[in-house]
């Protein structure tokens, strides 16, 4: 009975590693937004319609379908039971149906339809300094992706004064580093991060209007989630794990936070474009997308096309150039300079052909 009530609970964040000390907020450039000009060199985004582009109708059925073994994914990665076929399809059904939920999904035309004061060159802003926050605080990929998430679904149904937009963001990184961090930054922490401070009360009284609007379903499935499926599946080939592949698909896809356009794509569709680019970018002469991809996806070239072709110009710093957060923060040598590489200007129009099942 000693041992039993002695034993080591583990617990969802317990598997996360330690959080380093958090620096000191007065070490980051203070920066207020509420005073953001209507302008910037990002080019208007064209007109997205009212409701989220429908999924592409996924060409997998639980029976007769693909063996895994059969895509040559590694001896290594089929011993580990969570990538079991069986456990692995269940998985990906779960995500899928959870990021078309409708309370989990963002208006793909909320700046046209319900912000007044709101622009997207404010919201590109606002994205680029929460890069330079989770970096200050040293947190977790996946809480600047939740970050993210609660912020562009929020602005889908409350119109916000351009002063408290800055303040949406504190107040929803914090409820993220809640949910995802060890040890989350406290409250004062990002009350004096801003470069107008905002009160804890005005935290917590934002904190509180965006749980009650989430219903405290806090938990989502993002780009990052479904990234961490394909990028096994994209490395089917490498005897080991290509981690320059890897910090360039998590670079790109922190550059889709820059562009509203890019908020009407489901997360899987991003993940997937993201996967199909950094495979050109690094081998460009080789067609991007495998039958592997295609299957476990659910998605074919031409549904990523659209998509990709807007990432491809954030890339090449055709749009959002003077937003330079995720650039700098990937041009260090522990993300292998990433955001140094360049695909070509072009993607050959065969690319986005069908391809065929193996």
């Amino acid at each position: 009975m000693a041992d039993k009530e002695n034993s080591v609970r583990v617990t969802r964040s317990g598997r996360k590693r330690a959080a380093p000390e958090l620096p000191h907020p007065a070490t980051m450039k203070r920066v207020a937004l509420g005073e953001i000009p209507n302008r910037s060199n990002i080019p208007a985004t064209r007109d997205l319609g009212s409701e989220p582009q429908p999924k592409p109708k996924r060409n997998v059925k639980k029976k007769g379908r693909k063996d895994v073994t059969s895509t040559n994914v590694g001896a290594k990665k089929l011993e580990d039971p969570q990538m079991s076929e069986p456990f692995e399809f269940e998985k990906y059904e779960y995500l899928y149906n959870m990021e078309m939920e409708a309370k989990r999904r963002p208006l793909s035309d909320y700046f046209e339809k319900v912000q007044k004061d709101v622009t997207p060159t404010m919201r590109g802003i606002l994205m680029d300094w929460l890069v330079k926050v989770a970096e200050e605080f040293k947190l977790l990929s996946d809480t600047l992706y939740l970050s993210i998430s609660y912020i562009d679904r929020f602005l889908s149904v409350n119109a916000l004064n351009r002063q408290k937009l800055q303040l949406l963001g504190v107040s929803s990184m914090l409820i993220a580093s809640k949910y995802e961090e060890i040890s989350p930054p406290k409250v004062e922490d990002f009350c004096n991060i801003t470069n107008n401070p905002c009160t804890k009360k005005e935290v917590v009284k934002m904190e509180a209007d965006i749980l009650g609007y989430l219903k405290f379903e806090i938990g989502s499935a993002t780009i990052k989630t479904f990234l961490r499926i394909l990028i096994k599946i994209a490395q089917e080939s490498y005897k080991t794990s290509n981690l320059k592949l890897e910090f360039l698909c998590y670079y790109l896809s922190e550059l889709s936070f820059l562009d509203y356009g890019c908020v009407k794509y489901l997360p899987s569709l991003v993940a997937a474009s993201v996967i199909f680019l950094s495979r050109f970018t690094i081998q460009s002469k080789l067609h991007p997308w495998t039958s592997s991809l295609q299957h476990f996806s659910g998605y074919k070239p031409a549904d990523l096309k659209e998509c990709i072709l807007s990432i491809h110009d954030l890339q090449l710093s055709k749009r959002a150039s003077s937003l330079v957060a995720v650039r700098e923060k990937y041009k260090q040598r522990q993300f292998k300079c990433v955001s140094k590489l360049f695909s070509p200007p072009e993607i050959p129009i065969s690319y986005f052909e069908v391809v065929k099942e193996s």
